[in-house]
């Protein structure tokens, strides 16, 4: 999430005057950090506030510097009084708060399945309003009280015997990105769960051209994994209003275990949003496709009234050091992931989804708010659960923070977080100009000066001896110790995408001419080392009429018009066939960063809009000896000299087929303007 992004949210999300509300206060005795995780109480992964028995249930709430605590049991979401209020009783040497209640004190109640409840902390004299706790994964509407439910009504035919479908190596990943209603809402999806998470579970979907949509079209274009935008409960969508048009993109953070109700096709029963969640990751998994899920553990919607303030009242966040809350994600708050329990908080919310969702990656916003112990842990947790998962954020923040720069996960830290990944802004500014500046231009739509950011996008990276970093736009040397670490893009839901970067930077030139240079944007981030990485809609050339930050924006610029397929169905199966070929051919997906330098041989063009290199000896266990790559990035074709041979033509002037497009025996060729040109042997 950039800095634009994050103050729009803040005004709407920060609004906020609750009850009960508390003054921040910085970390001070007796918070004492030997009240560590691996004492909390007796469930180790630390999911559970409540624990059901047939008769009985037990809850738990940690909070060392209350001065009491309360937990409520209601009947209904909406009831003014509670069933039944239990005083919790404090275990010092741990800091948690434990309660037992029992059928018996309720009223004519024979279960606790389909009740809720709340806990109250009582802190300097006063009590703070409700709250669900930290660990909630069943919620009310809207994510005011803590559910309990029975599991088996929140469990598809077959889950236990779902797998992720990926085995590989990150580089092996095609990730897109999408948020579940830009992908749905359209009439012309022909879905008809628009909107909700049933809609990736629907088959068979078309447009009024008869276009395959929805799952059907993410088969058909080869991705591996659907990146979700944030799917937990979150503050801005009112869940009790959904006949009326809202939107927002979900960074506005408020239950981080249970997934968000506007997404189901009933938010006031608690088990259908896990249910239709696990039934949509179900269908992907089935179809061949990885989920990997946009987490958002950096900051809160709230500051006071939020479930870690009302639960450990200045502890789960930075401060400055008048007491006022540090703002490194420009929405009011960070919070502490040095701190023992954020720390085991963030690992342990991540495995539940990993484990009980079956989620195969994670995107962490605005990663760098995180401390590099928190991630590397974070790395070992999830890939003892599953060796293929794959992690990757955001390798900046959105303001200062008072974590030191040393500790923060930063792109440039890459290499001190091993099996974590970073989003490469070189390749991306390289390629396409620069995000913050509608108008500039990048390598694929012409401008000089910026082949050796692009080169640094091309090597993943990496420390190699024909880069000059030096000369590069933003990082100044290799950051990443393999390209397993760097995940290459031209754009995401953030700034402008790139179609509409393409019609701002080339205002005079053609839908054609635009989308030739998508076409060689896209495939130089598609042949790079790394993990490449699109945005939903590029391949039919969507736009978003010119709205760079269209996190609450209404459909009628947030939604696919899935007409465009069939307008641009050239472009579709270009990018079909551009994903195909960097399936076919490993050569593109190094994971050792020896065997790049090695391996990956620039030649020496002379021409700041022409690059071109070789992968040479069979890279990676490749069919082919070696594979020329040449990108022209100027409006002029140009004649560029391969040696000869008997090469099979895979790419030229704006078209691509990974089986091939015919034979050259080298010699002097022509590279068309502004397009790839790709050659093997």
């Amino acid at each position: 999430m950039n800095k634009s992004i994050l103050k729009a949210v803040l005004t709407t999300t920060m609004a906020v005057a609750a009850v009960g509300s508390v003054t921040a206060m910085p970390l001070v005795p007796p918070y004492d950090e030997r009240m560590g995780y691996d004492q909390y109480p007796s469930n180790p992964t630390m999911t559970d506030e409540v624990t059901v028995h047939t008769l009985s249930a037990d809850f738990a709430l940690w909070s060392p510097r209350a001065e009491a605590v309360r937990v409520n049991v209601y009947r209904y979401y909406d009831d003014k009084k509670p069933l039944h209020t239990a005083a919790m009783t404090l275990d010092a040497a741990t800091g948690t708060w434990q309660a037992r209640v029992t059928t018996s004190q309720l009223k004519r109640q024979r279960t606790f399945y389909g009740l809720f409840y709340t806990f109250e902390v009582k802190h300097d004299g006063k009590w703070l309003a409700e709250t669900p706790g930290i660990w909630a994964k069943a919620l009310s509407v809207n994510g005011k009280r803590a559910a309990i439910i029975n599991p088996d009504l929140a469990t598809p035919q077959g889950w236990h015997y779902d797998r992720s479908p990926f085995t590989g190596c990150p580089t092996d990943a095609v990730v897109y990105e999408m948020h579940h209603r830009d992908f749905s809402i359209s009439p012309t999806s022909g879905i008809e769960h628009k909107g909700k998470f049933l809609a990736l579970t629907e088959n068979g979907t078309k447009s009024p051209l008869g276009q395959a949509t929805g799952i059907d079209h993410l088969r058909e274009l080869g991705v591996t994994h659907v990146q979700i935008l944030p799917s937990f409960d979150y503050n801005s969508v009112d869940e009790t209003r959904l006949n009326e048009q809202q939107y927002n993109w979900g960074y506005d953070p408020v239950n981080y275990n249970a997934p968000d109700g506007s997404y189901s096709t009933d938010p006031y029963m608690p088990e259908t949003r896990i249910y239709e969640m696990r039934r949509m990751i179900q269908a992907l998994h089935n179809a061949g496709l990885g989920v990997i899920m946009d987490v958002v553990y950096n900051h809160t919607a709230v500051n006071d009234d939020s479930n870690f303030s009302l639960t450990a009242p200045g502890y789960f966040y930075r401060h400055n050091p008048d007491g006022t809350y540090s703002n490194a994600s420009g929405c009011g708050n960070e919070t502490a992931s040095e701190r023992a329990m954020m720390r085991h908080y963030i690992v342990n919310s991540v495995k539940y989804w990993a484990t009980e969702y079956h989620i195969d990656g994670f995107r962490f916003d605005l990663m760098a708010i995180h401390d590099q112990e928190t991630m590397r842990e974070v790395s070992e947790a999830l890939h003892a659960i599953n060796p293929s998962i794959i992690i990757y954020g955001e390798g900046w923040t959105a303001g200062d923070s008072p974590l030191p720069v040393a500790d923060r996960s930063l792109k440039d830290s890459a290499y001190r977080i091993p099996g974590v990944g970073v989003f490469s802004d070189d390749i991306r500014d390289g390629v396409k100009g620069h995000y913050s500046r509608q108008d500039d231009c990048g390598f694929a739509t012409g401008k000089r000066g910026l082949a050796e950011t692009v080169k640094l996008g091309i090597v993943g990276a990496t420390l190699h001896p024909q880069v000059n970093f030096k000369l590069c736009s933003n990082a100044k040397a290799a950051y990443a110790t393999s390209p397993i670490q760097v995940v290459n893009y031209v754009s995401c839901h953030d700034d402008l995408m790139l179609t509409d970067k393409l019609r701002a930077s080339m205002p005079k030139a053609t839908e054609a001419e635009r989308q030739r240079a998508a076409k060689l944007a896209q495939t130089i981030v598609f042949t790079s080392q790394g993990i490449p990485f699109m945005w939903c809609g590029e391949e039919i050339f969507r736009d978003k009429k010119g709205v760079h930050n269209s996190y609450c924006s209404p459909d009628s610029i947030n939604a696919i018009d899935w007409t465009l397929k069939s307008a641009n169905r050239e472009l579709f199966d270009y990018y079909r066939q551009l994903i195909a070929l960097r399936k076919a051919h490993p050569a593109f997906r190094m994971i050792d960063a020896d065997d790049i330098a090695r391996n990956l041989v620039f030649d020496d063009t002379a021409d700041e809009l022409l690059i071109s290199y070789s992968l040479h000896n069979h890279a990676n266990g490749d069919s082919f000896d070696e594979i020329k790559l040449i990108f022209n990035g100027s409006d002029d074709d140009k004649e560029v000299e391969v040696p000869a041979g008997n090469w099979t033509i895979l790419a030229t002037d704006g078209h691509i087929n990974a089986g091939g497009l015919g034979a050259t025996r080298g010699g002097k060729l022509r590279v068309a303007h502004r397009s790839a040109t790709i050659l093997a042997r």
